[in-house]
């Protein structure tokens, strides 16, 4: 049973932040694809976060073949804790030997498995295989289903599908997981749509107008959110996605923008914030949305919990854009939610304000403390130095010893596994680039 909300991350930033602080543990996230082309950016995104955090991930693939979809996956398939049911072979492509030729090879730089389902046209042929392989699997295990259209194709008709939908999302809900859901928005009635949003607890549609694609939030369940409903435009490139709100200058006062991007750097939820406030969930959200303005002691408060000055809170990004120097006190702690919290400590040193190309943060790591997977999920280059202390790295199987004084700098890719084997804490200066 999920009893507390646990924060994940997308693997997008600011979907996260659109969301509240990412999806929860227990969400069932239903993707409307208008144009049947917008949402594997978002599962791949998804996936990386995923495999960033060392969390398995189950694919289920209906409407893509095994090599197409190992292609459109890319470095993201060289992971083992990645399992792909391929309901494809057997379903759409009908047993045909172009098909089935795949499993005749073998492909030694590709560890994911890959399990073809023999008869992907029985819907609880497909149930038993995916439940199956859930109960070897420890923690909060992660899915894609993709798509519940390519399901409606092959099992033939709606209420087969409202069926399959009715008992599996109750069920993933309890079993702790999250799990994406595909849907080709223009194949499917009003009926079903309205039935797969009462019942999922995330609902997201993505459209494609006059050469503009944009992201709405349709449904956000037990989230107080001022952005449900409205669309948010974006564009993507590979694997990044970059929102209109995060180039679009704010000269203006923006209380609740600075509030809400630096609750969500730390990793605080609005429930958390406005616990150690003295005030309501609800009253955090309207001032993150500017319908009011907390009250002088209870902005003391905000700004003592976040560790920032209050007239951060007010200040225009203009006022910062020709500083050089940043004072300490402005350094501000950041929580890692995938982490264990007695085995790091962190601080962001570069602040929020500050449009820069990188982001510097001073990490520690306690002493004989090991973390199951890296800091960020992050796109971009990173680069460590080690002020103190010894660390090992596991990078692509790999162990490497970094002691004081090395340097660490990578380009695509990402350790899996950090361990402090010593008996002092590992201080390490981080930073990421964009």
């Amino acid at each position: 049973m999920v009893s507390e909300k646990t924060e994940v991350s997308s693997g997008i930033s600011q979907l996260d932040i659109l969301l509240g602080g990412g999806p929860f543990i227990g969400d069932n996230v239903v993707w409307y694809d208008e144009v049947g082309s917008l949402a594997p950016v978002f599962w791949l995104n998804f996936i990386k976060a995923s495999q960033k955090e060392n969390k398995p991930l189950i694919f289920l693939s209906f409407d893509r073949s095994v090599k197409n979809l190992l292609e459109l996956l890319g470095p993201l398939a060289k992971n083992p804790s990645l399992i792909i049911l391929d309901c494809f072979t057997n379903g759409k492509g009908e047993g045909a030997e172009v098909f089935l030729s795949y499993y005749e090879q073998k492909d030694p730089e590709r560890p994911c498995q890959i399990i073809r389902v023999d008869e992907p046209r029985n819907s609880d042929h497909v149930t038993g295989a995916f439940y199956g392989l859930h109960k070897t699997m420890k923690g909060d295990v992660r899915f894609v289903f993709d798509s519940l259209t390519g399901m409606q194709e092959l099992w033939g008709g709606e209420e087969s599908i409202l069926q399959f939908y009715s008992h599996s999302c109750p069920r993933l809900y309890e079993l702790n997981t999250i799990a994406y859901w595909v849907v080709e928005k223009e194949a499917h009635s009003q009926r079903l749509k309205a039935h797969i949003n009462k019942i999922a607890q995330v609902a997201i549609d993505l459209s494609l107008k006059r050469g503009k694609t944009s992201l709405t939030i349709v449904k956000a369940e037990k989230r107080n959110l001022e952005d449900l409903h409205k669309p948010h435009h974006y564009w993507s490139k590979d694997l990044d996605i970059t929102f209109d709100s995060e180039k679009r200058a704010r000269r203006q006062i923006d209380l609740g923008r600075r509030l809400k991007e630096l609750r969500s750097q730390k990793g605080i939820s609005q429930t958390e914030l406005g616990r150690l406030v003295g005030v309501t969930p609800s009253t955090i959200s309207q001032v993150e949305s500017n319908q009011i303005y907390p009250s002088l002691p209870a902005l003391l408060k905000i700004a003592e919990i976040l560790s920032v000055d209050v007239t951060y809170l007010f200040q225009g990004e203009a006022k910062s854009a020709h500083r050089v120097v940043f004072p300490a006190s402005e350094a501000f702690d950041v929580q890692f939610l995938h982490l264990p919290k007695k085995s790091i400590a962190a601080k962001r040193l570069t602040p929020m304000e500050q449009d820069s190309k990188s982001e510097a943060y001073l990490i520690k790591i306690s002493p004989k403390k090991e973390l199951p997977s890296h800091f960020f999920a992050h796109k971009g280059e990173e680069t460590g130095y080690l002020l103190s202390g010894e660390l090992q790295m596991v990078l692509e199987e790999a162990v490497f010893t970094v002691k004081a004084g090395d340097l660490v700098s990578l380009t695509s890719e990402s350790p899996s596994r950090w361990k402090n084997p010593g008996s002092t804490t590992a201080e390490l200066l981080w930073m990421k680039i964009k």
